[in-house]
């Protein structure tokens, strides 16, 4: 198990944290700082100028996803990671990836008003020449703008007026009770080469359907791997009514199969597209979404889709789009189309 401490950069989430391991036998810290320090140390210069933080990186949450599992496996557990988590695309392929692993997470935020957030990141002390205290008083906007979402979510303790030690022992009292769990519904991790299937809904105003997964990052088609001896249409029909509580009365026409080319540590694969048809709006009206695998769905454009969509999943659209007007399936490989 892990116990995820979220908060503020410099809010005292390490504090707590160490007075924690007393009151969970077993428990052993997990700090994934230094991780983004070897990251800086051991990337070329040229990658790192293309993002502004090492966290940004792709590489970043799986390292903090896999040091955590390789860490389970030495330690009786918990782990106590106080590390703050403000972008949800973190959270989700963090977290996705100790689901698959069968690690289970509790996400708890360490919250104080901000007057006293500010008091307790003045006393830090500044280090290697640059000023850490301006550093998290910088992003104490990003702060503000993920407490909607991490809220809704972890459960929160509000550290305003408590000791490292009271903080402690709220959450340790909160634990007890099960607070934080993170229901996420994840297949294990694949070991070869997948099918998958998903299947394009569109609305009356030829807007299509995605959805946006607790798991990982970006948006979505409704769709799913598709399970042994199982035929490809069938596992799209059996994964939107799963996931969106729709019963597909007709089969699904082919529109494109895309083959995703490994690229380690994913597998690749094929990966299927069918036209489910229009939804009238009475159908739209009883989508209903298994909280533990999807936080929400919506109609877009084509347009609207490329701001959500990672760009292999936005081509593969682009392909789809392109076989429906066409009325014939097209072939792609990472999204581009071949023999066409």
């Amino acid at each position: 198990m892990i116990v995820w401490l979220n908060g503020a950069f410099g809010a005292g989430k390490s504090t707590a944290a160490r007075e924690l391991l007393d009151l969970l036998p077993g428990s052993t810290l997990y700090d994934p700082g230094p991780l983004g320090d070897e990251l800086r140390r051991m990337l070329p210069k040229e990658r790192l100028a293309q993002v502004d933080d090492v966290r940004e990186l792709p590489a970043w949450r799986r390292l903090v996803a896999d040091t955590a599992v390789a860490l389970l496996s030495e330690v009786p557990g918990p782990l106590v990671a106080p590390a703050s988590l403000l972008r949800r695309i973190d959270r989700d392929e963090i977290f996705g990836i100790l689901a698959a692993r069968r690690v289970p997470v509790h996400h708890l935020l360490l919250h104080a008003e901000e007057t006293v957030l500010r008091g307790r990141i003045d006393q830090r002390p500044d280090l290697d020449g640059e000023s850490t205290r301006a550093w998290c008083l910088a992003r104490l906007d990003d702060y503000r703008a993920a407490l909607p979402w991490i809220t809704a979510e972890a459960h929160t303790v509000d550290t305003t007026r408590l000791t490292p030690r009271r903080t402690a022992e709220r959450v340790a009292e909160a634990l007890r009770d099960g607070a934080g769990a993170q229901d996420i519904v994840q297949t294990p991790e694949p070991v070869g080469e997948t099918v998958a299937a998903g299947v394009l809904l569109f609305d009356e105003s030829d807007r299509v359907l995605l959805v946006d997964p607790t798991y990982k990052a970006g948006w979505e088609f409704p769709g799913g791997i598709v399970e042994p001896g199982e035929p490809p249409a069938r596992a799209g029909v059996r994964e939107v009514a799963e996931e969106l509580g729709l019963r597909l009365t007709a089969d699904p026409r082919l529109l494109v199969v895309d083959w995703e080319a490994p690229c380690p540590p994913r597998f690749g694969g094929l990966r299927m597209l069918f036209d489910g048809g229009r939804l009238d709006p009475r159908q739209s009206a009883e989508v209903l979404l298994p909280g533990a695998e999807l936080r929400g769905w919506r109609f877009v454009t084509e347009r609207e889709a490329a701001e959500l969509l990672p760009p292999v999943r936005l081509e593969r659209l682009r392909g789809a789009l392109r076989a429906r007007d066409a009325g014939r399936p097209l072939y792609l490989e990472g999204g581009v189309p071949r023999g066409d």
